[in-house]
């Protein structure tokens, strides 16, 4: 039988914590490319051709499985495959602005009749009876999914390295964390199985995993989206989107799933379709919201892409970002945390007060629940209303600035096992300094993007992360063609990839 959790126990199907580009590429980035059905197209090109006639969407289809069986015994992106499901779904008329483009679905999103385990042992048999709004619009613009990509559990942190299944690996460097908590779903892009994927944002989730395998990650605003929540409640953190090689097709899946009508929250912003003229007004803040330091690596990265902004009639401005960082990482933690012990308490209420919660939970999630516990309700509503003021804070950032840059990460990507859950409550000494620059959005309900414009010296990819008020995902999007056209990056392959 099916079961749904609570949405302050998955935080809206959204949580995690959440050198240049010039540099030398990896093994393998010269690769030829496949001579299958989907070629080198992004998701916009591959649902052309398949409109024209050129191929069909079951060709398109059995490329992308054939791929995904080429490398995910490497990666390990797939939770759960259902070839049947995206071959039968390729046999049938499609229409919308993907018809016939295949794709994955997050393990946190729920697709009516197939497997939905929230990246947990708890959930290993998990059959969703029921689907959201925002997977209605995916099968509505013409997606046609074959499987579920890995996902930490309930998508509690910032790498994909789930007791369930095993550590899903970075393309660029098999060694290290593909992120999270988007994490398959990034590996699935990066390695050109599939061009884009479903993903999801709760303190990084979309940007972070983006970041750590060389994509596009656009995080929305709260109530921007289909099926979403709006309101300044900090507890609505999570937004579905997409991962992608190319900015048109994260502007197309925007415009494919926004929300419209007297209920949403913005004005749709329709199709984004290439750069703007208008020149921008851009803060540049390094350190991370604990006031740390990123990584030199980091540090160049950003500076470097701060200087092609210069460069293309931007101006940036040095400009710290006025935040308690303690408080608001410390009142953050204890959100998350609150979502923890609200998965605990609707697990004991379908299994049972004595079942033997260690074999079914991770340690981060148990000890996360039980630091909610220890805290207490008074605590949990004091941070809640401290984070509920943020909301304004950050609106005022705005005032006289455009859009804020950032690093994405402190670091590039991490190797696996540095902060792996099986660690538990003492994995945030180390997210602390790693994942300091993603969470505040998602609190303040704004939009922001990763784009892949550097790359470490060990070719690893590092994300730079723009900022901006709510409901402005217009202007992120146009200045990313513009950043995209200027210092192109969807040449650049990963050591394992399937194309």
């Amino acid at each position: 039988m099916g079961f749904m959790l609570s949405r302050r126990a998955v935080m809206a199907n959204g949580l995690a914590l959440s050198a240049l580009a010039g540099a030398c590429a990896t093994a393998g980035s010269n690769a030829a490319r496949s001579d299958d059905a989907l070629g080198d197209s992004d998701a916009v090109g591959l649902a052309a051709r398949i409109r024209s006639g050129e191929i069909t969407a079951a060709e398109a289809m059995e490329a992308a499985i054939a791929r995904a069986e080429r490398v995910n015994p490497q990666l390990n992106f797939i939770a759960t495959p259902a070839y049947e499901a995206g071959r039968s779904r390729a046999q049938t008329p499609l229409n919308g602005p993907f018809a016939g483009v295949p794709t994955l679905i997050k393990d946190l999103l729920e697709w009516s009749g197939h497997p939905t385990k929230y990246g947990s042992r708890a959930f290993a048999d998990n059959i969703s009876t029921r689907q959201s709004a925002y997977m209605d619009a995916l099968l509505a613009a013409g997606l046609a999914p074959f499987g579920k990509s890995t996902t930490p559990e309930f998508g509690f942190t910032a790498t994909t390295e789930p007791v369930l299944g095993g550590a899903t690996r970075n393309p660029w460097n098999p060694d290290h964390s593909s992120g999270g908590s988007s994490g398959g779903a990034a590996v699935a892009v990066a390695a050109r199985v599939i061009p884009v994927a479903h993903a999801s944002d709760g303190g990084g989730s979309i940007r972070i995993p983006a970041s750590c395998n060389g994509l596009v990650g656009l995080k929305s605003s709260r109530g921007r989206n289909v099926g979403a929540r709006s309101g300044a409640d900090a507890r609505e953190l999570g937004v579905n989107g997409c991962v992608s090689i190319s900015v048109r097709d994260t502007a197309a899946w925007q415009a494919a799933t926004e929300a419209s009508g007297e209920n949403s929250a913005f004005a749709p912003i329709g199709l984004v379709t290439g750069p703007s003229r208008r020149r921008l007004r851009i803060k540049l803040e390094l350190n991370n919201a604990l006031g740390a330091a990123p990584d030199a690596e980091v540090t160049r990265a950003i500076e470097a892409v701060a200087d092609l902004c210069r460069g293309l009639g931007h101006t940036v401005t040095p400009t710290p970002m006025p935040l308690d960082g303690s408080q608001f990482s410390a009142d953050f933690i204890l959100l998350w945390a609150s979502g923890a012990a609200g998965v605990v308490r609707d697990l004991r209420a379908r299994i049972g007060p004595e079942a033997a919660l260690d074999q079914l939970l991770e340690p981060l999630t148990l000890e996360l629940a039980r630091h909610a516990q220890a805290q207490g309700a008074q605590a949990i509503e004091a941070a809640m209303a401290r984070l509920n003021a943020v909301p304004a804070l950050y609106a005022s950032l705005f005032e006289d600035a455009d859009l804020y840059l950032t690093p994405v990460l402190g670091k590039p990507p991490l190797p696996l096992g540095v902060i792996n859950p099986e660690r538990g409550f003492s994995t945030f000494e180390t997210l602390n300094d790693y994942v300091g620059y993603t969470p505040l959005q998602n609190v303040a309900g704004a939009p922001a993007i990763s784009l892949p414009l550097a790359w470490s010296s060990a070719g690893l990819p590092i994300g730079a992360h723009f900022s901006a008020a709510p409901g402005q995902e217009r202007m992120l999007l146009e200045l990313a063609y513009e950043l995209e056209q200027a210092q192109p990056w969807a040449g650049r392959l990963p050591g394992v990839n399937a194309s």
